[in-house]
């Protein structure tokens, strides 16, 4: 049973935050949220949806370019970034007008102001309007997300040319050329995005390859896709300082030994994020962190009673769909009921063109877990539907247990491959083995075939490739 009128407070409007103060008004909580901007945090305004619409429209420009190969005689006489910008915004203020409605309508107070602890029961609120309020007692929720991390490199806080992903999104025209420093999910989509749309793009990046947590094999694959389109990568490659420069940012950079110079108009920084939780004053309610990522058990619940965190503030895995569950799990166990976060199912999703997601163990994991396992590839080149859409780039590979053939990862690159992982999560959630897989039966022609034949590869029986 849970407590009614119990009071919940929830520090951060996020995807975490918004859905942890609705999940705990359900249960019959009075329910204050403080978010000092608008809701829907990051993910809303400057991160997931409004990058999506970018993407989309990128991809969408790429279509048209190649719609004579339909048939379709399109004449693309260019585009109208002003306008792509606008789409932006108002899918954006679309999605956070609807969660203030979801405030009103399931009475939950939102207070715009930040919020700090002067003990471990009782928050000090500076409001938007000047004005101040002390909040006591209940249930506290942290939900206070990230914010971009600035690498130490010489010249980059000084440079006006250097942008972080908030700045990537609002460029007023697209430049000519752009640097991306760093070659994960963020410098990924971004490169996606601004190389469609005419920019040449070059990234760098420390580590031996790209989106170094996803499947190696696939990562291989994409980037070999990206730099046919034309972006450069350089992996191995850390940047050693940027200066001022006639075209914009000069980046020096140390490559296989050697220092190398590169020039462009716009720098993105986009080497990660950080635990936004230095305003909060952790130190004074007790609260154990990591230099500012927060500790927290399954249940969402830190070392103080009665306080909880969820989310990118844990410095773990940051992603907007982690956030929502957790907030979920924070809310009943606020509420007094019992329940536990598990990140087994937890899908990473890459909207490059092609989509790249991936859920449970890579190859790579498998092997350092010393885990025995064996592997099925198809590739979307034999797939009907992939190879209308994107002429069959890309590939679904499954990894089983050797012994019992259980699901324990399954990553896709290829179109629709964030859609189609969530299949692939469910089933790993099920614990499902090959056999359910191959099971159930797939619509056709539909790309979901090509994880039952990946899994049919696995058993050497694909139908559709030849077995290795």
């Amino acid at each position: 049973m849970s407590n009614e009128n119990q009071e919940v407070i929830v520090v951060g409007g996020g995807p975490g935050g918004y859905v942890a103060a609705i999940r705990a008004a359900q249960l019959g909580g009075r329910v204050t949220l403080i978010e000092k901007s608008k809701l829907g945090g990051t993910c809303l305004n400057v991160g997931c949806i409004p990058t999506k619409v970018l993407l989309h429209a990128a991809d969408l420009l790429a279509e048209a370019n190649h719609a004579n190969d339909f048939g379709i005689n399109v004449n693309v006489t260019g585009f109208d970034w002003k306008k792509v910008l606008k789409k932006k915004d108002s899918v954006s203020s679309q999605l956070v007008n609807g969660i203030n409605g979801l405030m009103r309508a399931n009475k939950i107070k939102v207070i715009n102001g930040t919020a700090e602890f002067v003990s471990s029961d009782t928050l000090f609120v500076t409001k938007a309007d000047g004005t101040k309020e002390t909040l006591s007692g209940g249930k506290i929720i942290i939900a206070t997300g990230s914010v971009p991390a600035i690498p130490p490199i010489p010249g980059v806080k000084e440079n006006d040319h250097c942008i972080n992903s908030t700045g990537a999104l609002s460029l007023a025209e697209i430049p000519k050329s752009l640097l991306i420093i760093g070659g994960g999910v963020i410098g990924v989509e971004f490169a996606s995005i601004y190389s469609q749309f005419g920019t040449k793009v070059t990234i760098i990046e420390a580590l031996p390859k790209l989106l170094p947590l996803m499947e190696g094999e696939l990562t291989a694959l994409l980037r070999n896709k990206m730099e046919k389109s034309g972006i450069e990568i350089y992996t191995e490659a850390k940047v050693q300082s940027v200066e001022s420069s006639s075209v914009g940012a000069k980046v020096n950079v140390e490559y296989k030994g050697e220092g190398k110079c590169f020039e462009a108009e716009k720098v993105l920084v986009a080497v990660g994020r950080r635990a936004n939780t230095k305003a909060l004053n952790l130190e004074k309610a007790g609260i154990e962190n990591d230099n500012g990522k927060i500790r927290v058990n399954h249940k969402m619940e830190t070392n103080v009673p009665d306080i909880y965190a969820i989310g990118d503030c844990l410095g773990q895995v940051m992603l907007a769909h982690v956030a929502s569950v957790q907030g979920e799990v924070a809310a009943e166990n606020a509420m007094g009921l019992e329940a536990s976060y598990n990140g087994k199912t937890v899908p990473s999703c890459i909207y490059t063109n092609p989509e790249f997601a991936g859920v449970g163990l890579t190859e790579e994991n498998a092997k350092e877990k010393g885990i025995e396992y064996i592997t099925g590839n198809f590739p979307l080149m034999s797939n009907g539907k992939a190879l209308i859409m994107n002429g069959g780039e890309g590939m679904v590979k499954v990894i089983l247990g050797k012994e019992f053939k259980e699901i324990l990862g399954v990553h896709i690159l290829g179109p629709r491959a964030t859609d189609i992982i969530a299949e692939c999560a469910l089933a790993i959630g099920m614990e499902a083995t090959i056999e359910d897989l191959i099971e159930t039966i797939h619509a056709h022609p539909t790309l979901t075939e090509a994880v039952r034949e990946a899994a049919l590869a696995a058993e050497k029986i694909a139908i559709h490739a030849i077995n290795k």
